[in-house]
């Protein structure tokens, strides 16, 4: 087992670039399956989840070659259908961007129930909902979820009862290659949508209203193969703008696009942090006062519910009272247990969590419950004033790259530490 340890405390300072989108490049990762040619995939994330995807496309019949740290060369010409591998496709939620994929490329698909973060019921409806608008039989039975068509998926009106990111994602993939138009209304909207969309239309496809909440795919016979370059992780970035400001530390973040972090960037300043936004950098001053605030997690261009867990570390630590209403998943609040253990004092009540500040964390043993509350843990580690220790760190790993590396360098005191499984199971 590996986990963190910080002794906290100690301001940061200093500059930290952030990698590639992950949320971005996992779906372009299984959008090369469409292509049937080489792709070359660049500012990919160093992150479990890739390298996770990156076996499963192996294990189906691509070739890949690692060119640099964060680029691949990817061959899908002999992707096999149906060949995802079950323990790994069932471990990662990501992985379900396979079956979109395959039923563009090949008018079936199948694959393991997707897994992933707990965070409640996040069920796969809106994605089987437009696979069957597209013409597709849907079995969920014996663990896998298997669709097929009758030759090539038919284009469709589909409307979404809810702006789910995936299944917005899933119907583009599986539209792609369509015969005729497909409109989904009521789509997402997140930045890798926008992402995944200029991917495939670079390969050849012909979608239009990506980043707006109708989308247009006119489905195209064939792909081919092209270099394209992941955005940069807007949830990395916000990550450390929060810790700039729960350390009350001057930070600046690199290699972003600040746009995407306009609600971020919203609630510091009204919270006192002093926040100077670049072309492709933003600096967040914490050295100031910090006040309580209220805060609704939405799809974007709302306030993103993957920094729930690091707005509500800052939120512990800011005095007066503080309100997160969550509106996207059942169960983001899980991290706020591992908080009270550091001294917070934390209501939960369903979607809502009320935060009554306090002058200080103490430090504690902690867990990452999820990759996002495992950042989490790490501000309020940085926060508190002597010895942290984060067990779990799986979770942070499957999202962040280099998370210690990259803090080190802007001066905090933290290292990963390996602890053998034989003193795991004595301490327990």
């Amino acid at each position: 087992m590996e986990r963190i340890i910080i002794n906290g405390g100690v301001p940061l300072e200093g500059t930290i670039e952030v990698s590639g989108m992950k949320n971005a490049a996992l779906p372009i990762l299984f959008a090369t399956i469409l292509a049937e040619d080489t792709c070359i995939i660049e500012n990919l994330p160093v992150i479990s989840d890739v390298a996770d995807s990156l076996e499963i496309l192996r294990c189906m019949g691509a070739d890949i070659k690692m060119l640099d740290r964060t680029t691949i060369q990817i061959d899908t010409s002999n992707i096999k259908c149906g060949s995802a591998p079950y323990d790994l496709a069932r471990n990662m939620r990501g992985s379900y961007y396979v079956l979109g994929a395959e039923l563009s490329r090949f008018g079936k698909a199948k694959a393991a129930a997707p897994g992933g973060d707990d965070f409640g019921v996040r069920p796969i409806d809106q994605h089987i909902k437009g696979f069957k608008a597209l013409g597709a039989v849907v079995d969920t039975s014996g663990g896998y979820v298997s669709c097929v068509c009758d030759g090539r998926p038919k284009g469709a009106n589909i409307y979404m009862d809810i702006e789910s990111v995936g299944a917005t994602i899933n119907i583009m993939l599986a539209a792609s290659k369509a015969e005729g138009l497909t409109v989904i209304d009521n789509a997402a909207r997140e930045p890798h949508i926008v992402d995944l969309a200029n991917f495939l239309n670079s390969c050849g496809a012909d979608i239009s209203g990506a980043g707006t909440d109708v989308i247009k795919i006119r489905g195209v016979k064939r792909f081919h193969g092209v270099t394209y370059t992941i955005i940069p992780d807007m949830i990395e970035a916000g990550t450390y703008m929060i810790a700039a400001a729960a350390t009350k530390s001057k930070l600046t973040v690199t290699g972003v696009i600040p746009k995407h972090l306009e609600s971020i960037t919203a609630k510091l300043q009204e919270m006192g942090a002093v926040v100077e936004v670049g072309d492709e950098s933003i600096t967040v001053d914490g050295s100031s006062k910090i006040y309580a605030n209220k805060i609704k997690t939405l799809p974007y261009p709302g306030f993103p519910t993957d920094l729930n867990a690091q707005m509500g570390t800052l939120m512990s630590i800011t005095e007066g009272v503080s309100i997160i209403t969550e509106g996207v998943f059942d169960n983001r609040f899980r991290y706020t247990s591992e908080l009270t253990r550091m001294g917070a004092d934390i209501k939960v009540d369903g979607r809502i969590a009320v935060f009554n500040g306090v002058k200080a964390l103490r430090p504690a043993t902690v867990k990452a419950v999820d990759i996002r509350a495992g950042a989490a843990m790490v501000i309020a580690g940085l926060s508190a004033k002597g010895t942290t220790i984060i067990e779990d760190i799986h979770h942070i790993e499957r999202g962040y790259e280099n998370l210690v590396g990259k803090l080190c360098q802007a001066g905090a005191d933290i290292k990963k530490e390996y602890v053998p499984d034989e003193a795991v199971l004595k301490a327990n």
